[in-house]
């Protein structure tokens, strides 16, 4: 339920127009309803100078209506009418929701912005707002960058007065980036857990364990300290590309591929559909959740080699679903639960090993799984410590 007692007005800057796919409007969704449960004015902004991403034409053109007809309709179905706003701040860009003047406001009376993925470039305007949270999705890169020297990182890093990241093991001893001049504090995703409560049976012949992800990303690899590290989810199936082999339950890949990696996935067991009908809308892509057997996934190398502790959003759905996760070891096990209803792994024998434990007792894993989502994702908690910590 809705607080009534507001604690400040608190703008969301994110990707949601720029990025209109349904795991994406998830992760904001569940960021602007843990605001509100706690007592928060919340909302949604998006005013950046680039283009948004079309998934019809697979290209980033000028006009964003297309994407703010997909989007708006979801921030107004849950409680938000009134409070999102586009502003294109390029040239021919335009205006939704809020006017430009309601936006100029909102910057002058805000308490404080999260900027969750750090997607928003900062003007004059949003360095005006009293309080500026970085709230960092995805880990290394940057503190990457900002040990090398990165001045143009260090500037934008520097803008903001608190900083998240979803890197929970961040400055530990067994972390291997650097992360001086900055202190970052650990969060991860937050879930508005009664989203996902799970009208399917618990057990249901013939589902797949299954992923929905990209299979291959070109040119967002980070060199730090002679090593290459990776952005690209391929290498990491590469190593269990024969698992379907190994069990006799079935595993699927939700992705965007051409023939010959179709092929490849087909010849050592898999499943494959496309990832985007499923992602275009928000309650296909959580009944794809809710129906599966649970997720398997691996992580990208630039979370697991350096030992980030990240943990992926999706992957809370899915446990919010209770649905079991196996999933790659990226330090993640030193802040979460392992072994009953979510699983690390670090190689193929770990991940058998968690197949096994998960058929051996399906039932009580799907529980474990949801418990885990109730105690370490909750969208109030997780949110809540957030804002605590920051001092909001």
């Amino acid at each position: 339920m809705q607080t009534e007692r507001r604690k400040g007005k608190i703008i969301v800057f994110g990707i949601l127009f720029w990025y209109p796919l349904a795991g994406v409007t998830y992760q904001f969704l569940h960021y602007l309803i843990g605001l509100r449960r706690l007592g928060y004015d919340a909302y949604y902004v998006e005013d950046s100078g680039r283009y948004v991403y079309s998934p019809k034409l697979g290209d980033f053109p000028e006009d964003a209506s297309d994407n703010i007809a997909a989007i708006a309709p979801i921030l107004e179905a849950h409680g938000f009418r009134d409070k999102w706003a586009f502003r294109g701040a390029y040239e021919g860009g335009q205006c939704y929701g809020m006017s430009e003047g309601q936006i100029h406001q909102l910057y002058r009376d805000a308490d404080a912005f999260l900027n969750v993925t750090g997607a928003q470039e900062l003007r004059d305007e949003h360095l005006a707002i009293k309080r500026r949270i970085y709230v960092e999705s995805d880990p290394f890169k940057m503190q990457a960058l900002a040990a090398q020297g990165d001045q143009d990182v260090i500037k934008m890093l520097g803008e903001h007065d608190t900083l998240f990241s979803f890197g929970e093991n961040l400055g530990a001893a067994d972390c291997m980036v650097k992360i001086d001049g900055f202190q970052w504090l650990p969060t991860r995703q937050p879930a508005a857990i009664e989203l996902w409560d799970n009208p399917y049976n618990i057990r249901r012949q013939g589902e797949a364990y299954n992923t929905i992800t990209t299979w291959s990303n070109k040119g967002r690899q980070v060199v730090y300290e002679g090593e290459t590290y990776y952005w690209t989810k391929d290498r990491e199936f590469m190593r269990v590309i024969d698992l379907p082999r190994r069990r006799d339950v079935p595993f699927e890949m939700a992705t965007e591929v051409g023939e010959d990696v179709k092929r490849l996935l087909g010849d050592n067991g898999w499943r494959q559909i496309g990832a985007v009908p499923i992602s275009e809308d928000i309650d296909r892509y959580r009944a794809y959740i809710q129906r599966s057997r649970g997720e398997f996934t691996v992580a990208r190398d630039q979370y697991v080699r350096p030992r980030t502790g990240w943990f992926s959003d999706r992957s809370a759905c899915y446990l919010a679903a209770a649905r079991p996760v196996i999933t790659q070891e990226t330090g993640f096990s030193k802040f979460l639960p392992t072994g009953k209803g979510l699983f690390g792994f670090s190689g193929m024998d770990d991940v058998l090993a968690a197949i096994d434990e998960i058929e051996s007792d399906y039932g009580g894993n799907c529980r474990a799984a949801r418990e885990i989502a109730d105690e370490y994702f909750a969208a109030e908690k997780v949110v809540g410590s957030l804002m605590e910590r920051a001092g909001l």
